[in-house]
């Protein structure tokens, strides 16, 4: 079993930037897929970016591509999303996902997720 624990969400303004950490625990996840989905009020569940378990290949949505960047640390189980040039449209609860694939796919069979984390971008 793995806990994921995301940290680092919060208010910001437009043009600014956050950097949200999640850590794992209960084994070590090094060699998982590992990513961000978000989830804005009203809306489903979508990809944000991910990092595949054995090459460390990053994979990121077209709507943050440039801007957000994926990483991870597999000696301390984190990954980090690190996000710039924030819009109101990033707006949502932000979750970390691990799965024991090499690579992340529906959320609906995604074996582990975190809690979330709330984004807030102001204009």
């Amino acid at each position: 079993q793995v806990q994921l624990v995301e940290s680092g969400g919060g208010l910001v303004q437009a043009g600014g930037s956050l950097r949200l950490s999640c850590v794992a625990s209960g084994r070590t996840v090094s060699r998982n897929a590992m990513g961000w989905f978000r989830q804005a009020p009203g809306k489903e569940r979508e990809f944000v970016a991910q990092i595949a378990g054995s090459s460390g290949v990053t994979y990121y949505a077209h709507s943050v591509k440039g801007r957000f960047t994926i990483s991870r640390d597999s000696a301390k189980n984190l990954v980090y999303l690190q996000m710039n040039s924030l819009t109101p449209e990033d707006t949502a609860v932000y979750y970390c996902a691990a799965d024991s694939s090499d690579l992340l796919s529906s959320p609906s069979v995604i074996d582990y997720w975190g809690k979330g984390t709330l984004v807030t971008v102001s204009s």
